[in-house]
């Protein structure tokens, strides 16, 4: 029995001790190592890096074999260029430009800051071994411009494709019953249409062609080439080679890596390769302070994502969370002002209607501005329709001024293809709105209604909001879609510009000088963060497994289509898949 005991009690030590020695571990993990900017250092920009509106953590980078770091925030991007403007150690920026994931309206943001940064009179060189139409957008400003000898850059003009799935649904026996308001709002055209209608087609190449131009007016400023030249080059397909885009003055110089890493050095009089600092975003936000600091508070809200009711998860807009910061902001008075960033295509219009709500309610109190990021259309307009002011980029997708329901009939789908029959039993008149059977008449006028009811709720939050008639809305929602530059001259925003500007504006609002930014959603806590990913990651792998990559995008598709089911939609007409 003394030894039984005895083994128990050392067992029990041994379990404490392991215990606080994991706790010490992982909890070492959480806390980033401070770095040193050494001499004669090149800050790396690379545009393959999609940049989220919220810090994404890296909570194992220190158990990894090479160097990694979180993912900064657009905004700290943003902040990071104009850090190293005056940072003595940064001698310029080198941009990776073969890809760029992040979106039009970021894109600008991100070129914007260059543009300040080329001020302080140090390099910015940009290479890639072919360079992508949305890198370009970014690396046109750079010093230098240079590309692979091999490579070229791609100079094909802008382009969209859709994709309709009302074949597959026929083929499977499933009738889609919609009801939308708007003749522009063509959510649900992938599900009834197998091409663009003339409407769409309409709205979409307008909304191109404003993108395009917007791009070839920033070309033409940066490369000193003609707007008319810049689309013959396109038009005729004249840029093939690589050779042929130096003819052309869109890019330089053909250069390996090892030149234009040589010729860095030579800039920076180094004594080697060795002696050049290449240092990554992730990195300098790390060993660097580049927040402001001051007595005041303005809170910065970072919406980005579906608009969904409830709580929401990682990258979505749930409404009950999204309230509670709005409502927090409000209430605390050492918060002056507040700004409402959304890149969101809209979703649910109850919970817009609740985020607008709850702005609506702060509005009274202090100064509310948005800024919009790559979009801002449907849902994310709406909650944003009563701001103060609002900003968008001259490319923000924004509109679409529209609602939509969408319940699928699958009664054959059911009976024909998986021998599933149905039956139910029904106290009320209407009877249940159910996918396993099609709905009658008085269903559809009830839904129709419905919809009918959220649009002019819609349009009327939109008149108040921008103090325009109910029919001067009419006649620019209809679900159709704008570009930022278009929205300004409509009324739908107040100034174009980005999350910066609209910090500017709304410090100016709330009449202060000095101020700190309180960011919202906070970041959540270690273990808090490394049970959520670990979950959300494990569940996905388990899918993918059994469904393969290809399945895993049907299945997407599917999960996205079951959150429209049954509410009513204020979402972005379509997915645009530019190329």
């Amino acid at each position: 029995m003394k030894i039984f005991l005895a083994c128990i009690a050392a067992l029990l030590v041994f379990s404490i001790m392991a215990f606080f020695m994991m706790m010490g571990f992982v909890s070492g993990l959480a806390v980033p190592e401070k770095t040193k900017v050494a001499a004669n250092s090149v800050l790396m920009l690379d545009l393959s890096q999609n940049f989220p509106e919220i810090e994404e953590k890296n909570l194992f980078a220190k158990l990894s074999n090479e160097e990694s770091f979180d993912v900064p925030s657009l905004y700290n991007v943003i902040r990071l260029i104009r850090h190293a403007k005056s940072d003595s150690s940064i001698k310029g920026i080198y941009i990776k430009c073969n890809q760029n994931n992040n979106g039009f309206a970021a894109s600008d943001e991100i070129r914007n800051a260059l543009l300040d940064y080329k001020k302080s009179n140090k390099f910015i060189i940009a290479h890639a071994d072919v360079i992508s139409q949305g890198a370009y957008q970014v690396a046109n400003l750079a010093t230098r411009v240079y590309c692979h000898p091999k490579g070229g850059l791609d100079w094909r003009g802008f382009g969209v494709q859709l994709a309709f799935v009302k074949g597959t649904l026929e083929k499977l026996e499933i009738q889609p019953q919609i009801f939308y308001a708007g003749k522009f709002k063509s959510a649900t055209e992938p599900f009834r249409e197998k091409q663009m209608t003339d409407a769409n087609r309409l709205q979409t190449t307008e909304l191109l062609n404003d993108l395009y131009i917007h791009f070839l007016l920033q070309v033409s400023g940066s490369r000193k080439i003609d707007t008319a030249r810049l689309r013959q080059l396109a038009n005729d397909h004249i840029i093939k080679f690589a050779e042929d885009a130096v003819q052309a003055g869109l890019v330089d110089a053909l250069k390996y890596d090892d030149e234009v890493k040589e010729e860095i050095r030579k800039i920076l009089n180094a004594r080697s390769l060795e002696n050049v600092n290449y240092l990554s975003l992730g990195k300098y936000a790390r060993a660097v302070t580049f927040r402001q600091t001051g007595k005041n508070e303005i809170a910065v809200i970072y919406a980005e994502g579906d608009i969904i009711d409830g709580k929401g998860g990682k990258k979505q807009i749930g409404s009950d969370e999204y309230r509670k910061m709005v409502r927090k902001a409000r209430l605390d008075k050492d918060i002056k002002a507040i700004i409402f960033r959304i890149n969101s295509g809209g979703g649910s219009s109850l919970a817009s209607e609740n985020i607008w709500r709850e702005l609506t309610l702060a509005q009274k109190d202090k100064p509310v501005v948005i800024s919009f990021g790559d979009v801002a259309a449907s849902g994310g307009y709406y909650l944003s329709c009563n701001a103060d002011s609002i900003f968008a980029q001259p490319n923000t997708i924004t509109g679409s001024i529209g609602v939509f329901a969408l319940i699928p009939n699958m009664e054959k789908f059911f009976n024909n293809k998986l021998g599933v029959t149905f039956d139910e039993v029904n106290t009320g008149g209407i009877g249940s709105l159910t996918v396993s059977r099609p709905l009658n008449e008085t269903q559809k006028r009830y839904i129709q209604n419905f919809v009918d009811t959220v649009y002019h709720d819609f349009k009327s939050r939109v008149a108040e909001g921008r103090n325009k008639s109910l029919e001067y809305v009419d006649s620019i929602a209809q679900g159709r879609v704008w570009s930022g530059s278009r929205a300004l001259k409509l009324g739908l925003v107040d100034r174009l510009g980005g999350l910066e500007d609209a910090i500017q504006s709304a410090a100016r609002m709330a009449k202060v000088d000095k101020y700190q930014l309180k960011e919202f959603p906070g970041q959540r806590g270690f273990f808090e963060e490394l049970l959520g990913e670990y979950y959300k990651e494990t569940k996905t792998e388990v899918i993918k497994q059994e469904i393969g990559e290809e399945g895993m995008k049907v299945y997407s598709t599917y999960k996205r289509a079951k959150e429209m089911i049954g509410t009513t939609q204020a979402r972005l007409p379509f997915d645009l898949n530019f190329h």
